[in-house]
């Protein structure tokens, strides 16, 4: 089996340059109508953001807490009147939320990609993305000229890594959060794709996925993030893939029905979604990646999954977030950015078990979930951390919760209205994470006990500015 992802992209790049897009005419639309409120989360961020002191709402941190919340997520979306077409599509900003003396700090820094620099010298969007076609100035030599490294940052060997979907990941500086350059793990794996759902092993060890169609390539990387080991694997589907999870033991791939099946850009141009072949569920033993079976589930579509864990009899449990067709990710998430949000689905938190004999089952929560996390990592059963809440009319959660699978018992904490709830991460004793306070303005810091969110937070934080809605973060204990 060969597999060549550089190439791939390459020609999927090229085949995408004929198929742009007016985008001052999605910039003029954007401009002219009346933006809803919750529209602040696809804001512009228009420099990077120097180092602040947070405004202390109530409360004090808890003794136990000292850190850095690392959070990545899309934060510049249009340039000299033109805009992304996909909210998955803007620049990459790295925030610093610092946690030390009972005070809160925010600092924040664009990631220096080669897609930044060549709009920034444009003054305009030209590159293409996951739902943005490349534009008249494009310059595309490789799948990294198009890497916003927007979507998750992890710490591995004393840097931070930057991670997108189908490119490198770029190494962060900690203190500084000034970029450091693509991450080339081996010289021949130059450019390979690296998941943006790294799992991380009580070890330090991470493991994580590239994708190529039905082509895989498993990374193993040591507690210092160095590779340790490489291999290609074959996929049931060339399914489109956010996430995947684990156990101690297996690696746990889901293909959704979500195929792609030509090459072309946007990357989303190239997808379909073929219910009737149905979800299909690759186990994977970690210490043989060749000792591998396959479960049947329905067709489902996800983007995140919670860290699974096994029984004493092999069964395999894990959990996520599910919707019954990719409609969020084919045409919701764009037109967010036009400041519309149509109705669509809403992700239902469910819990998969696989059975030694083959036999896989659904259970559902009976509650609208996204970003699960799990207290206990893999060692289960366990909780779900999550967001939810959702609203009529409004894109984004209300609410912060935990779903104990073993009692059927929620305990969660709304947020109100006037407030945006993004994923909040576990660091040890607590939940910590961010909301965009819609009335004020600003993006604000919470903690809560992990063990009862309804609870509330123990200590609020404000800063003077407000952040885009982030996707996905990491907690670093000082």
């Amino acid at each position: 089996m060969s597999i060549d992802r550089r190439t791939l992209f390459h020609r999927a790049l090229l085949a995408g340059l004929g198929a742009s897009l007016p985008a001052e005419a999605l910039a003029a639309g954007l401009a002219a109508a009346a933006q809803p409120q919750w529209a602040l989360a696809l804001g512009d961020v228009e420099a990077d953001i120097a180092p602040r002191p947070l405004t202390r709402l109530h409360g004090r941190l808890p003794a136990d807490l000292a850190g850095t919340l690392y959070r990545n997520g899309p934060a510049l979306f249009r340039r000299g009147g033109t805009a992304v077409n996909h909210w998955f599509d803007g620049d990459g900003l790295v925030r610093a939320f610092r946690l030390a003396d009972g005070r809160a700090s925010l600092a924040a820094r664009f990631v220096d990609t080669a897609k930044r620099r060549i709009e920034t010298a444009a003054g305009r969007i030209v590159q293409p993305g996951f739902g943005t076609p490349a534009r008249a100035g494009a310059i595309v030599a490789s799948a990294d000229d198009t890497n916003a490294a927007n979507t998750h940052v992890i710490a591995a060997g004393g840097r931070l890594l930057a991670l997108w979907e189908a490119g490198s990941a770029h190494a962060i500086d900690p203190a500084t959060l000034a970029t450091q350059g693509p991450v080339t793990f081996r010289p021949d794996l130059k450019g390979m794709p690296f998941l943006a759902h790294p799992k991380v092993e009580a070890s330090g060890r991470i493991w994580n996925i590239g994708l190529s169609g039905r082509n895989a390539f498993v990374w193993r990387l040591s507690a210092a993030g160095a590779l340790e080991k490489g291999q290609l694997i074959r996929l049931p589907s060339a399914s489109y893939m956010h996430d995947f999870t684990m156990t101690a033991r297996h690696l746990i791939i889901v293909c959704q029905p979500w195929l792609h099946e030509r090459d072309s850009l946007p990357f989303a141009s190239g997808m379909a979604w073929r219910p009737e072949q149905g979800t299909r569920v690759l186990v994977i033993d970690k210490a043989d990646l060749t000792s591998q079976c396959v479960y049947e589930l329905p067709a489902l579509f996800f983007f995140h999954l919670g860290d699974g864990w096994e029984d004493a009899d092999g069964t395999i449990h894990f959990d996520g977030c599910f919707d019954d067709s990719p409609l969020f990710a084919s045409e919701t998430a764009s037109a967010l950015v036009e400041g519309r949000y149509p109705r669509t689905e809403r992700p239902l938190l469910r819990l998969i078990s696989l059975a030694p004999d083959g036999r896989a089952q659904l259970r559902d929560a009976g509650i609208t979930a996204e970003f699960p996390r799990n207290p206990g990592g893999h060692a289960g059963p366990r909780p779900t951390i999550h967001v939810g809440g959702y609203r009529a009319g409004r894109p984004f959660a209300q609410t912060l919760g935990r779903w104990d699978w073993q009692a059927g018992r929620a305990s969660t904490h709304d947020f109100e209205p006037q407030q945006i709830v993004e994923e909040f991460v576990v660091a040890g004793r607590w939940l910590i994470g961010t909301t965009i306070n819609l009335a004020a303005r600003a993006t604000e810091l919470h903690v809560l006990p992990a063990a009862d969110p309804a609870a509330g937070p123990v200590a609020s934080f404000r800063a003077d500015v407000a952040l885009p809605h982030s996707f996905h973060g990491s907690w670093v204990a000082a």
